[in-house]
């Protein structure tokens, strides 16, 4: 397993943890109520679950479906480092999202580079 199949893995299996505590978990309904993003947070969840298992199918049968996983889970994340500058929360904050765009990011460009090989 080479450094990009354990990226696949780790991201597509915190993606499902997130997906189902945005999906179910009252602390995560108020969070998005704080973040202004209340009536978006189921959506939010199912496009979180929707890039992790995009991820996951990609990576077993369709390459070109981990690719498109992957770059819309970095902007998803992309735009959850915007919503924390937006609400001014602290700068730690943003660092999981921040962290989690940027894997997503590096994956799709290094999944990128392996198709054009």
């Amino acid at each position: 397993m080479n450094t990009t199949s354990v990226l696949i893995f780790f991201i597509a299996c915190s993606f499902l943890i997130f997906s189902g505590s945005c999906l179910v978990s009252p602390r995560m309904k108020l969070e998005f109520e704080r973040y202004g993003l209340g009536k978006k947070r189921l959506l939010i969840g199912y496009l979180q679950l929707a890039g992790s298992l995009g991820l996951l199918i990609g990576y077993f049968a369709y390459p070109l479906l981990t690719m498109i996983a992957s770059a819309g889970l970095s902007l998803l994340m992309f735009m959850g480092v915007g919503v924390r500058l937006k609400i001014k929360d602290p700068k730690v904050a943003l660092l999981p999202a921040l962290t989690y765009a940027l894997l997503c990011c590096f994956l799709f460009i290094s999944l990128y580079k392996e198709q054009m090989v």
